[in-house]
């Protein structure tokens, strides 16, 4: 079972968190943006509320699973895809997947995926040991700060690690890193067809700037925005700014798409 919140009417946007959160990391989001747009966002299989899946996933996997959320709840109109980090990374393989579900594309703080370099990969698969023997309240308590910029406020650092310490657990972390570290997109990017905002937080010290210019520069026509003042979790960092350059472009998209 895939536990989905949804709030709001209007445009559909399905929000996807990364590796360490919830459908909780869109709070602001759902504070936001739900009264201009319909915004559901899930617990991704073996995260949270959501139960473990009965076999190993891999990215492809987690894509079909968002895909079938999509069906289920939009049919045949899609929906347009938020996705922060490796939740970006899904929503990347959703897109060349199954286009005709993706109306259009947001990739916040994301990355190509891990495969990139040995280094890269290795570094994500090892913290599936690190969570497994420090348990997830350590192993939150350790990377959530990191997720922000020197800036945050405490109670944002609070917040987010308590979202990571009950988000996460074996065997979901253990897939979700595998399908990080097995994965480069880069060659893939140009066969994306469909409108895509890139958002990066100017502080962000974990995927960097650099990594959004990536995404930006592979996918045909896409758009770069850079977040004032945060870090990797830019979407709850500053939520003024991401949500409006997030509303923007899904009702520029929407006005576009109806008249075509």
């Amino acid at each position: 079972m895939t536990h989905v919140v949804e709030y709001g009417t209007g445009a559909a946007v399905l929000m996807l968190h990364g590796i360490g959160g919830s459908s909780d990391s869109f709070a602001p989001q759902f504070a936001g943006l739900s009264d201009s747009l319909r915004v559901m966002a899930w617990d991704a299989p073996g995260y949270a509320r959501s139960s473990d899946p009965g076999r190993e996933m891999d990215l492809d996997g987690y894509a079909d699973a968002a895909a079938a959320v999509i069906r289920d709840r939009c049919g045949d109109d899609g929906a347009h895809v938020l996705g922060m980090s490796w939740g970006g990374v899904i929503a990347t393989r959703l897109a060349l997947r199954h286009p005709e579900l993706v109306r259009s594309l947001i990739l916040g703080s994301s990355t190509v995926g891990s495969g990139t370099c040995k280094d890269s990969a290795d570094t994500m698969r090892s913290r599936v040991a690190d969570l497994a023997q420090s348990g997830s309240q350590d192993f939150a308590d350790r990377r959530a700060p990191r997720l922000l910029s020197d800036n945050a406020p405490g109670e944002l650092t609070h917040r987010a690690t308590a979202i990571m310490a009950e988000a996460v657990r074996l065997p979901g972390y253990r897939w979700a890193a595998e399908s990080m570290a097995a994965t480069d997109h880069t060659g893939d990017l140009p066969k994306i067809d469909v409108p895509t905002l890139v958002l990066c937080g100017d502080s962000d010290a974990v995927t960097g700037i650099p990594a959004s210019q990536a995404l930006a520069g592979g996918i045909p026509g896409a758009v770069l925005v850079t977040v004032r003042g945060a870090g990797h979790l830019a979407n709850q960092e500053r939520p003024d700014t991401f949500n409006a350059w997030t509303e923007s472009f899904v009702q520029i998209t929407e006005r576009l798409h109806n008249h075509s």
